[in-house]
């Protein structure tokens, strides 16, 4: 369990490059712990058939996504493809308020933004690592999703995220899935644990300190 009502909730940032088992990692992390939440992204693209605004994504148009991104209201934002996604801030500032940790798959780019936003102190952010690049395209190709293209862009592109391992808190090296999945846990137990993010500690030496002051008398 996250303890929720004792502490502060964490923004839990999740990179890699394409086929590192980000999303195996993700998934065995909302299996251990359900109060964990994946942050729901907005997008201006259109809603596709079984999907519900506020599940999947919130779906906004073109003008109301930019009126977000000029008023500060995205910890992060990108166009992919035409479509313009991102985080927005109201719903991950009420969650982390709560004590409830919000785990976001994301790139670089968009962890950079987040990690220089407003909940910047809320950050925990970790970077997956392939054992090796050859291991990262047979993974690629055992997928099966992929065309030849497709997985060859997806290598030349891993270069680039990978080369930003060293601006995130935590590296893990993703050559036992098991092993790697108990390291994420340590390092969510440990952060969870940090004096900044117990504010019931200081009633609880406020109340020490209270005993003292009775003994003394």
């Amino acid at each position: 369990m996250s303890n929720k009502d004792t502490r502060s909730g964490l923004l839990i940032i999740l990179s890699s490059p394409s086929g590192a088992g980000k999303s195996t990692l993700a998934k065995r992390l909302m299996e251990w712990d359900t109060d964990l939440r994946f942050s729901v992204s907005a997008t201006t693209r259109a809603p596709r058939k079984g999907e519900v605004d506020g599940r999947e994504y919130y779906f906004k148009s073109r003008d109301a996504f930019q009126k977000m991104v000029a008023g500060g209201d995205m910890l992060e934002h990108a166009e992919v493809f035409g479509n313009l996604y991102g985080s927005p801030q109201a719903p991950v500032q009420a969650a982390i308020r709560s004590g409830r940790d919000v785990l976001f798959d994301i790139d670089w780019q968009g962890g950079q933004q987040i990690t220089n936003s407003a909940l910047k102190e809320a950050v925990v952010s970790i970077f997956i690592l392939p054992p090796s690049i050859a291991e990262l395209e047979r993974r690629l190709n055992a997928r099966g999703q992929d065309g030849a293209e497709i997985i060859a862009s997806r290598m030349t592109k891993s270069q680039n995220e990978i080369s930003h391992w060293a601006e995130y808190d935590y590296v893990l090296i993703n050559d036992d899935l098991e092993e790697c999945a108990r390291r994420l846990k340590t390092i969510l137990k440990a952060e969870r644990l940090k004096r900044i993010r117990r504010p019931d500690l200081v009633d609880h030496v406020r109340a020490l300190n209270t005993e003292f002051a009775g003994n003394l008398k």
